[in-house]
């Protein structure tokens, strides 16, 4: 295969030939050891004449392929996440709209769908009751669906909380009105800086106690807990401290094969943002440990930390963009656009980097349109090919 140039560090541009196949994906029986679920992305319609200030526009049919895509491969979908741009140019509406159809397709294929229930919906400041009112018409809606909810951290309700009774008394009432457990998910600033201080504290110790209290109060509503913090020690230290059948789904995109596979005391399952672009390879790899062989595991999952470091590098919320630049040039959609604009969200020598790694790890179904598909952008951005 012909080569494609790359902007190299300092100025001008680099050789980088692409691999010639991509890694066979072997497939095959449902995952057992594990619960996983992908945070998938959502598809912007390319050809809607709308604002990064206006309602998102969706390609919806090529959005519920994607959906199709990893449940075909076993994975199940978190839906309306932070991966598909909720609260960075996915309104309310919008997610409602995604939850509806995705929980309705998931029902149609025989699909595993959960879904994040937030306050959104609100405009300005607003006060606890007003925050948990959001909350509940969320969650209402998720339930109806006949979606697992994920009662996600709220911008809304750290800005209203005064202290860790807040937080308590909101979820408490929160989980006692749910009709099903629950996923529970703490998203860290470094994915929203509006949540610095969730749980009532900047001291993660503190914040951490207040999050198990909540639980320990209603462990029959927890199916588990979801940990977006970046930081794996504590995420183990605080599995090893969950009730009795409540689950860790780790989502910590830095360290996830070493949380999932375990340890003598346990292991975390998985809802990860970076399992949108290495479904079919996440799979292969869960389906590996299936057997019990977790050596064999951490080999195929092991390489592919340095792209998901890549993608979620600081400022990390940003990692959406290279999600969405690799499900293009996959061919899982026809066009590198985001809602919200945020396909310039991230450099051209990070997206150029996120190319080659992924071209490495052979997540490309067609090497070749993948390579095309870059070398068109990388002469959009001036340089020639």
């Amino acid at each position: 295969m012909s080569t494609v140039l790359l902007p190299a560090e300092g100025g001008g541009t680099r050789a980088y030939t692409p691999r010639d196949a991509p890694r066979t994906t072997e497939g095959g029986s449902p995952l057992t050891s594990r619960t996983v679920f992908s945070a998938a992305h959502v598809v912007a319609d390319p050809y809607a004449d709308v604002s990064p200030e206006g309602p998102a526009a969706v390609d919806w049919d090529a959005t519920l392929a994607f959906r199709r895509h990893l449940w075909s491969h076993g994975l199940g979908v978190a839906e309306a996440m932070d991966t598909a741009q909720r609260g960075m140019g996915l309104d309310w509406a919008g997610a409602a709209e995604l939850i509806r159809r995705s929980a309705a397709e998931a029902k149609a294929v025989g699909g595993r769908i959960a879904c994040g229930v937030g306050t959104d919906q609100l405009v300005g400041p607003a006060d606890l009751l007003t925050v948990r009112t959001a909350y509940e018409e969320q969650l209402e809606l998720v339930e109806s669906s006949g979606a697992q909810p994920i009662l996600m951290a709220s911008r809304a309700l750290a800005a209203a909380a005064t202290s860790s009774d807040d937080y308590r008394e909101t979820y408490g009432r929160l989980l006692r009105q749910a009709a099903d457990p629950v996923i529970l998910h703490w998203l860290g600033p470094m994915f929203d800086p509006a949540l610095e201080g969730y749980w009532g504290s900047v001291d993660l110790d503190a914040a951490t106690d207040t999050f198990l209290e909540v639980i320990a109060a209603h462990p029959e509503k927890v199916d588990g807990i979801k940990v977006s913090l970046l930081d794996a020690d504590r995420e183990i230290a605080l599995r090893r401290r969950l009730p009795g059948g409540v689950r860790c789904y780790t989502g910590d995109d830095f360290h996830y094969p070493e949380l999932i596979a375990g340890d003598d005391h346990g292991f975390s399952h998985a809802l990860l943002g970076i399992f949108d672009p290495l479904g079919p390879l996440a799979a292969d790899a869960v389906r590996i440990l299936d057997t019990g062989d977790g050596k064999g595991f951490r080999e195929l999952l092991d390489p592919t930390v340095e792209l998901s470091r890549h993608l979620f590098q600081t400022p990390t919320r940003y990692y959406k963009t290279g999600v969405v630049l690799l499900a293009w040039l996959a061919g899982h959609q026809s066009h590198f656009t985001m809602v919200g604009g945020l396909q310039s969200a991230r450099s051209l020598p990070h997206l150029a980097r996120a190319y080659e790694l992924a071209d490495g790890l052979g997540l490309f179904p067609d090497p070749a349109l993948a390579a095309s598909r870059m070398r068109s952008l990388l002469t959009v951005h001036g340089v020639p090919q």
